[in-house]
């Protein structure tokens, strides 16, 4: 199910994004989406992110490990 979500942008921000969405060709919210995509993405390639996002999955299962006792 779609997630609507508030996204606050400062007035050059909003400018930049509506630009670029009317040079691709989609409505501001795809650009938005495609932006987050990318960058989801490019997070998924990086080394130093996985390790601390597995530091997190860790830190997180011995945390309810301890809840469920």
């Amino acid at each position: 199910m779609p997630k609507t979500m508030t996204l606050r942008l400062s007035d050059e921000q909003a400018e930049k994004l509506e630009t670029l969405a009317r040079v691709e060709g989609v409505p501001v919210a795809e650009a938005v989406r495609q932006a987050i995509d990318q960058r989801i993405e490019a997070r998924r390639k990086n080394k130093a992110f996985q390790e601390r996002l597995k530091r997190m999955v860790d830190e997180n299962a011995r945390a309810l490990e301890l809840l469920a006792r």
